[in-house]
């Protein structure tokens, strides 16, 4: 019993949280990459708030500085690319890279959502910049954006008018669905949206602490939550169709049990990792997490001004 004990307070420790419902000293199987990224030479990160990665293996982020947009390779770390200076707001948010490789970032200052090419060239506008507001050419204070395979659009309008906004891939509003509540189908505060390999559109509803699951009419096919699961701030969809959460805890609470957490996508529990602090593989205010293609796990903190690689099996 006391070795079982000394096992699960090293691990808590060195921010590994353990599994529900196994052996306290089987740890999850995801470790950090020591020394990823290369951080770029007189420029820190900061205010790292999205993340994705595209099909080459290249890891985007969007941070709360100049330059704003990142584009950094998914094995050494460095940095390829950056764009972006002087065109966003301090409020920088979610960031999403669609099945053809352009990259979509939200404004929440300006209201807005932008589509950019590879190389950075701005390929559309949605939103009326500076105006707030709840109509097909408005939004307030989006917080993510995720693009079908088809190329329509989905945004997640968060903060105030917690609906999911769809658009077609020219940028036509098509509908939108939810309102500020805590029923099903409700939403408070949706913070992330991810789409799996169905259509299927997947909500970080934060303000209830809950993931919920609609077709991409809108219709409601599930909701799920967990007591492990405090706030769920960005989620992605890996390759098998897991779920990944970013569970930025509630600091203004001082709920700092900040994770990852992968579920089934019906919610069961597969894994959860980290703890809340600014060392390697903990997290502070984690925002945003992304699933690359082949399976590694990339996370961004706000408050923590970085972002983290985690890969199965030993630490790298």
């Amino acid at each position: 019993m006391q070795r079982l004990w000394l096992a699960a307070a090293f691990a808590v420790m060195a921010g590994i949280a353990l599994r529900p419902g196994l052996d306290p000293i089987a740890a999850s199987k995801y470790r950090v990459v020591h020394g990823w990224p290369q951080a770029p030479e007189g420029s820190p990160f900061a205010g790292v708030a999205g993340v994705d990665v595209d099909s080459r293996n290249r890891v985007f982020i969007f941070q709360r500085t100049d330059p704003p947009i990142l584009c950094l390779d998914g094995q050494s770390g460095k940095l390829l690319a950056s764009w972006g200076e002087g065109r966003f707001t301090e409020a920088a948010h979610g960031l999403e890279v669609d099945p053809r490789d352009n990259v979509w970032v939200v404004d929440v200052g300006h209201h807005q959502v932008f589509k950019f090419s590879p190389r950075g060239e701005l390929l559309m506008t949605l939103g009326t910049r500076g105006t707030p507001g709840l109509g097909p050419a408005l939004f307030n204070k989006p917080t993510d954006v995720a693009v079908a395979r088809n190329g329509e659009i989905y945004v997640a309008d968060g903060y105030v008018n917690s609906r999911v906004a769809k658009f077609s891939s020219d940028g036509k509003f098509l509908m939108d669905w939810g309102s500020k509540g805590d029923l099903p189908g409700q939403l408070n505060t949706p913070h992330g949206i991810a789409l799996d390999g169905n259509g299927n559109v997947y909500v970080a509803d934060r303000g209830n602490q809950r993931v919920q699951v609609f077709d991409g009419k809108g219709t409601l096919i599930r909701h799920w939550s967990s007591p492990r699961m405090r706030r769920p701030w960005g989620l992605d969809i890996g390759a098998d169709g897991s779920v990944f959460v970013a569970d930025g805890g509630d600091l203004v609470h001082r709920d700092k049990k900040e994770r990852i957490l992968k579920f089934s996508p019906e919610g069961r529990l597969l894994d959860l990792w980290g703890s809340f602090g600014r060392y390697d593989g903990q997290f502070y205010w984690a925002h945003d997490v992304a699933v690359a293609p082949s399976g590694e796990v990339y996370v961004c903190d706000v408050l923590g001004r970085r972002v983290q690689k985690f890969v199965a099996g030993p630490s790298g």
